[in-house]
């Protein structure tokens, strides 16, 4: 057909203007309509044109040839014989382009990993929607949805970059420090299994209180962890305020890279509590595990460093990047059991007067800090941002955009899990069917301690006990093969000195060859802004300014491997 034409459109595969009751193109000029559409587009650099239902293509080439640098367009179609038609009348030289994709999604979660995969991550910073046809009224909620899932992801992609350049130094630093836990017998989290055993998972929200007394009351001579019918795992915010109910958790949870939940292991003396650890988290904390150290790994970026300790077999069970310790709990929770997880005190709201549950260090921080000028009354409860939001039990709570954002990826992240239940109170809706107070004791309270399907397996048994022996309070200690790949990488860093320092000599390696000394060495540069911001990729080895930013980051992590080698074998020093 001619574009220039005014026409009306010939049936194609059975279709004409109208579908399923609803008009798909203008019946004068639909292709003039769309290019006029992609005219008035924005034209901005980095950005994804989001096209619904695209039908014959039209406007597509007109938006190709203006969109910025860096911009792409994603064709999405719900409909299964819409995309049937666009396959078959889509001009191919469209479909050649690299710059444009179609896909048939009707899956948010699918259509952010089709993108990721198509473009990489990080690649845009914005979404634009171009309606260029009609078709979008077959599905309009649907790709509302979708093209919000899409900026959701976008804006926690670049959330994670702002979160890497201002951390990435830290947590490789403390990675590269935990790996000689290692060498001091600390195991990875692989090694525990509670078996059929329901499992409470415990975040520090105010709705905590509650639970506790609840179990403080039904498991009164049952607390203890040995004769207690199911497992706990909480949080490590949440550890103070267990020891005030005299309640010991069967495991801890630590994520915090930087100091401020040191002071959550105030106070616990000699409690022997088993902690699981992110290999990224504050060394320090590793300090307080007296009941054995387990540790996993959430990847905060992709490196070649995470790739050669796999290979070696000394990289910690992985877990996806959820970012909150509460999220984290969850997930661990359902790896170690086969049973029901109950959730309890993961609230992402809070009260006028109460952030976290009771003897919990925000609390008792609340409360030595009113006076008569300052009364018990939240700063954070009229902070900009908190708004008023409905509770699963249906009373007014606060809370916050981080905190919301949370709730959104943990609904995304575990709705879908039927073994998980949350047990009503003052906390946002999860997404998951909810227990009473009674119901969630009463599902705590099937299994038995001991011999028996729920009890744990005797190997699982044996591993735990094995890593709770060969780990004590943050030791650290000999051991050869770790010592042997922290050896290498040291030596490594140390030629890739040399060369930029010109010790080496103008011969010593060639630009290729420099090239892929960088790509190994990733986590010097990782943080970088240009290579957070350009989802992990770097400046070519030609850029000088890059290249001494890489200097100067050699130096401290020489130092730092040499740290981890004296621990790991101090012989060896």
């Amino acid at each position: 057909m001619n574009d220039e034409t005014p026409r009306r459109l010939p049936a194609r595969r059975g279709f004409s203007v109208s579908y399923r009751g609803k008009t798909l193109l203008s019946l004068i000029d639909p292709s003039g309509q769309a290019d006029r559409a992609a005219d008035a587009a924005p034209v901005l650099n980095r950005t994804l044109y989001f096209c619904p239902s695209p039908l014959y293509g039209y406007g597509l080439a007109r938006l190709l040839k203006r969109i910025g640098a860096g911009s792409a367009v994603l064709c999405v179609e719900a409909d299964e014989q819409l995309m049937a038609l666009a396959l078959e009348t889509m001009p191919a030289e469209l479909r050649k382009d690299c710059r444009l994709q179609l896909v048939r999604t009707n899956d948010a979660a699918a259509l952010c990993r089709f993108v990721r995969d198509s473009w990489g991550s990080r690649r845009f910073r914005r979404l634009e929607m171009l309606r260029l046809s009609g078709g979008w009224q077959s599905a309009p909620e649907l790709y509302e949805n979708l093209a919000a899932a899409l900026r959701r992801e976008m804006a926690v992609e670049w959330g994670n970059a702002m979160t890497l350049v201002k951390l990435g130094r830290r947590y490789i630093r403390n990675a590269l420090r935990n790996l000689a836990l290692m060498g001091g017998g600390a195991a990875s989290t692989e090694n525990l299994d509670y078996g059929s055993r329901p499992v409470l998972v415990l975040g520090a929200g105010p709705s905590l209180d509650a639970v506790l007394e609840g179990c403080a009351a039904r498991f009164a001579e049952r607390l203890d962890p040995s004769r207690r019918p199911f497992k706990i795992i909480c949080v490590d915010t949440a550890l103070t305020s267990l020891k005030a109910r005299n309640i010991e958790p069967d495991l801890a949870v630590a994520l915090e890279s930087q100091h401020w939940n040191l002071r959550d292991f105030i106070g616990l003396g000699a409690r022997k509590i088993p902690l699981a650890m992110d290999l990224s988290a504050l060394p320090a904390a590793a300090e307080f595990s007296g009941g054995g150290l387990f540790l996993f790994v959430t990847p905060w970026t992709e490196l070649r460093l995470f790739d050669r300790l796999k290979a070696a077999g000394m990289f910690p069970e992985p877990f996806s990047p959820l970012g909150s310790v509460g999220l984290t709990a969850v997930e661990l929770a359902r790896r170690l059991t086969r049973g029901s997880v109950i959730l309890a005190g993961i609230d992402f709201s809070f009260t006028l007067d109460a952030s976290h549950a009771r003897s919990s260090p925000g609390h008792l921080a609340l409360l030595a800090a009113q006076n008569r000028f300052r009364s018990l009354i939240s700063g954070g409860a009229f902070s900009p941002g908190s708004a008023a939001a409905a509770a699963k039990s249906g009373v007014p709570v606060r809370s916050n955009p981080a905190m919301r954002n949370y709730r959104s990826l943990f609904e995304q992240e575990f709705a879908a899990d039927l073994r998980l239940r949350d047990i009503t109170g003052p906390g946002l809706p999860l997404g998951l069917k909810t227990y009473s107070m009674d119901e969630a004791l009463d599902a705590l309270d099937t299994a038995r301690a001991g011999p028996g399907p729920d009890s744990i397996p005797a190997e699982s048994k044996e591993s735990v006990c094995a890593g709770r022996a060969a780990f004590s309070g943050g030791n650290r200690g000999h051991n050869p093969e770790m010592a042997a790949f922290v050896q290498k990488e040291r030596k490594a860093l140390v030629f890739l000195r040399d060369i930029l320092s010109g010790a080496a000599g103008p011969e010593a390696v060639s630009g290729e060859e420099l090239e892929t000394m960088l790509d190994e060495a990733d986590y010097l540069w990782a943080h970088f802004p240009e290579c957070a911001g350009a989802g992990g990729r770097r400046p070519a080895a030609a850029d000088l300014s890059f290249l001494k930013r890489v200097r100067i980051e050699l130096d401290p992590f020489i130092q730092l491997w040499d740290l981890v080698l004296k621990e790991l074998s101090p012989s060896a020093n």
